[in-house]
């Protein structure tokens, strides 16, 4: 099994996808969570926690688990719900990502996305955000 730690970002009902760069060998040219491997010794939180700064350079706080849904039978998938960081995201692994957007719910069914499967796990995410309910 191969973990892996992702963070759905959700602000003003909206959710972070950064697109994985065409020349990567695994999931290329297609949009995402941010996030990565869980390194040995490292727990899935700490995991999203490192990804996060790297991949975005913001510190984030009080990932919060949500179910995460994916095809892959390899892959031991974990995902965090973000609502509150420190800086603003950007692309800081510009060798991994091309570019990062935020995205409406509605607006995921067209994008080509590395796990179509959890489509419906992103969703309900951007929904259970507890910022949104002000």
């Amino acid at each position: 099994m191969i973990r892996i730690a992702v963070a759905a970002l959700v602000r003003d009902g909206l959710v972070l996808l950064v697109h994985r760069h065409p020349e990567r060998q695994v999931y290329p040219d297609c949009w995402d969570l941010v996030g990565g491997h869980v390194e040995p010794g490292e727990s899935p939180e700490e995991a999203v926690r490192r990804e996060c700064l790297e991949e975005l350079g913001v510190g984030i706080h009080q990932p919060l688990p949500v179910p995460y849904k994916v095809a892959d039978p390899k892959l031991d998938m974990r995902a965090f719900l973000v609502s509150r960081w420190d800086g603003e995201p950007v692309n800081a692994a510009p060798d991994e990502h091309d570019d990062l957007a935020w995205f409406r719910p509605d607006q995921l069914e067209t994008l080509n996305l590395a796990h179509p499967a959890s489509l419906p796990s992103i969703r309900n995410a951007i929904s259970s955000d507890p910022s949104a309910s002000g």
